[in-house]
């Protein structure tokens, strides 16, 4: 096979939701964006929120206040759609509305209060439609924190996310990420953290894509 018949298999293909478009999720649906000759052909993101005049990032990035965050994401996106297409839903991914859930990788990146139980339901209905998980489990930090990733079977209970989300029922074949720091460790989430966060699951999403 030639060269160029070696490049022109190369095409994106897939389909991963990102759940959650906060400053996490932002990054990573940009590094997913800019995967080249591979990466998913389709991103679904979620999210219900609009820009505010604390998501940095966003205004950093050209957002605009009141915009919302998926929408944003989409409009980062230049491709033609027959290569790579983002479809924006307006809405948190909750227990409520799992029926639109599809794909292939499923990226769980929700914050604000205690996110565990809609993580679980999501992670169960991914598993039901043959979709593979990931979800964050600590990302708290200033930049200098190893980032682990791994299979929660293999995880440590002391990290009181994979503790929750056994007692939910998730197990096993559902990866999770960590800086191993959580809220009661009193310190920040950097923005170098949180590059290095989005580096590494990116990397984690692309390898469960293939």
């Amino acid at each position: 096979m030639s060269i160029e018949e070696l490049e022109n298999n190369k095409i994106p293909i897939g389909h991963v939701n990102l759940v959650g478009v906060g400053r996490l999720g932002i990054r990573i649906g940009m590094n997913l964006i800019q995967v080249h000759r591979g990466g998913p052909s389709k991103i679904t993101a979620f999210d219900s929120q609009k820009i505010s005049q604390s998501d940095i990032i966003f205004k950093m990035l050209g957002g605009k206040l009141g915009e919302y965050k998926v929408d944003f994401l989409s409009s980062l996106c230049t491709h033609p759609e027959y290569l790579r297409k983002i479809v924006s839903i307006k809405e948190d991914l909750t227990e409520g509305n799992l029926d639109l859930l599809r794909g292939d990788v499923v990226s769980i990146e929700i914050a604000g209060g205690n996110t565990i139980s809609t993580t679980a339901a999501i992670i169960k209905r991914a598993h039901q439609i043959g979709a593979k998980t990931i979800s964050t489990a600590g990302v708290f930090g200033v930049g200098e924190e190893k980032i682990l990733t791994m299979d929660i079977s293999q995880a440590d209970e002391y990290n009181p996310v994979v503790r929750e989300l056994r007692e939910h029922g998730i197990e096993e074949n559902h990866r999770i990420i960590t800086t191993g720091k959580f809220i009661e460790d009193n310190i920040p989430i950097t923005p170098y953290v949180l590059d290095d966060y989005a580096r590494e699951m990116t990397k984690e999403i692309l390898k469960l894509l293939v």
